[in-house]
């Protein structure tokens, strides 16, 4: 007796996972934390990257250039995200610099990282063999250059400096002064341990534009999800039922239940003059048949002529009964008989109802 309940609980877990209005509140609340994350991420690339442009004049840097295009796909998504009309189309937008970026990223992570391994020795750095040259007090050309002396593998030679310029002689070749493996100066910084801070900093750049590879693959699949849900299908009302067809057999025609208004009396407008034969002479009235309330009677809807013949009233048979021997006997299903008020080329309106 227990097994029951041991299915029923399954099957209630299953739906409240496979719940429409559930699951997409899940993807939204995951979609916009993700984006959030992406956005943070991005601007601290950007941050670290612009920073490490500006640390030096001669070393290029190129880890900034994912965090514009994250960061604007990331925000982009955010106002995606909270939208309702033009959802889709911020989405597919957000998914389009987000996909840049990545590539981007890719790219940056590995000029970045060839920079810093290769062309950056930092040994030198360390231990303190490299000389700062801070002159500038002038404003002539000649006053922010200077020559200084550098030994090279037994060889003397002469460099010429720049004001600001953190130089290595270990690393500068008295041979061949026009080809060199590695930074051996680098300008523009206020001290050496500015280009330590820089071999840091571009390296910190490259991790973060590693995560930022990762991080973009997962926000755009996660924003492409959901961008193809739709939120307002739960809220639609359900379509307005077809109006309820009665079919009469008898009459061969389809009829609409309360087409025309109960109770409202229509101006009844005389027939087509019927030729019959009788015995005796029949004079049809000239004028229309009044109503029980002196008005003239109404002539019925669609709805009261579809009825079958077994409800209609039998009034014509009991009018034969008061009628003279010699008049015409008028069988059940004929049409009422009125009298025309029309001249013979002139055509009755059409009928009501």
């Amino acid at each position: 007796m227990q097994q029951p309940a041991a299915q029923q609980t399954p099957q209630q877990t299953t739906t409240e996972i496979l719940d429409p209005a559930a699951q997409y509140a899940k993807r939204r609340k995951t979609a916009l934390w993700v984006t959030v994350s992406l956005l943070s991420l991005s601007m601290v690339v950007l941050v670290v990257g612009l920073v490490s442009a500006t640390r030096t004049d001669n070393v290029p840097v190129a880890g900034y250039y994912p965090g514009i295009t994250l960061s604007f796909g990331a925000f982009l998504g955010i106002v995606g995200i909270h939208l309702v009309e033009n959802r889709r189309p911020m989405l597919m937008a957000a998914i389009i610099f987000i996909s840049i970026g990545v590539i981007t990223s890719f790219f940056c992570a590995i000029v970045d990282g060839i920079i810093a391994a290769e062309f950056i020795d930092r040994r030198p750095l360390l231990e303190d063999r490299c000389e700062f040259y801070a002159s500038g007090s002038g404003y002539a050309y000649d006053h922010y250059y200077t020559e200084v002396t550098c030994r090279s593998f037994n060889s003397a030679c002469k460099l010429r400096v720049r004001s600001n310029t953190c130089y290595c002689c270990y690393l500068y070749n008295c041979d061949s002064p026009d080809y060199h493996a590695q930074y051996y100066e680098f300008t523009g910084v206020s001290s050496c341990w500015d280009v330590i801070h820089l071999y840091r900093l571009l390296w910190a750049s490259v991790s973060l534009n590693v995560v930022g590879l990762f991080l973009g693959i997962i926000a755009a699949a996660i924003l492409g999800a959901y961008k193809d849900m739709n939120p307002t299908a739960q809220m639609s009302p359900s379509p307005a039922p077809p109006p309820h067809i009665v079919y009469n057999p008898t009459q061969h025609m389809l009829t609409y239940a309360g087409f025309c208004p109960s109770g409202q009396t229509l101006p009844a407008y005389p027939n087509y003059p019927i030729p019959m034969q009788h015995h005796s002479s029949y004079q049809a009235p000239s004028t229309p048949q009044l109503g029980p309330e002196g008005g003239p009677t109404s002539t019925s809807c669609l709805s009261e002529e579809s009825q079958p013949p077994s409800q209609a009233p039998t009034q014509p048979s009991t009018q034969g009964g008061s009628q003279e021997p010699g008049a015409y006997m008028l069988t059940p299903n004929a049409p009422a008989l009125y009298g025309s008020s029309y001249g013979p080329f002139e055509k009755p309106p059409p009928y009501a109802c």
